[in-house]
């Protein structure tokens, strides 16, 4: 007899596209990730109260990361270099977060889980306990 939870967990998959951006603006956001701080500035970046679960808000920053880089490659008046460069650090950071919390599966061989079992059972089956030792 083995163990199988009822929950599948799965690691995030990135977006169906990858993010093609100019190098400085990857360089920024890479240099940005040193005095990130998931509390303080991702509740500054989303204008939230409060701090989503990691990888949350990944689909909310995407779709203004978007946006601002639309307005970007149309020379808009109204383009933030500063917001575009604040988005680009939240993203990497919240997707270096989302990998780090994701739960990996475990894998046990059937042997480790006889031997758990037979384990618990002993321990189960001493004295002082309710159930027989042999039923």
């Amino acid at each position: 007899m083995s163990y199988m939870p009822n929950v599948i967990a799965f690691r995030p998959r990135p977006a169906a596209e990858p993010l093609r951006r100019p190098s400085a603006l990857i360089r920024a956001a890479r240099e940005g990730q040193a005095g990130w701080r998931r509390e303080r500035d991702l509740k500054r970046v989303l204008r939230s109260d409060h701090c989503p679960a990691p990888g949350t808000s990944l689909p909310r920053l995407r779709a203004e990361e978007s946006a601002l880089n639309n307005a970007r490659l149309q020379h808009a008046a109204d383009y933030d270099m500063h917001r575009h460069v604040m988005l680009m650090i939240a993203i990497l950071a919240e997707m270096r977060a989302a990998v780090a919390g994701a739960p990996v599966p475990v894998r046990t061989s059937a042997r480790i889980g006889a031997a758990m079992l037979a384990s618990v059972g002993a321990v189960l089956s001493g004295p002082g306990t309710a159930i027989p030792a042999h039923p």
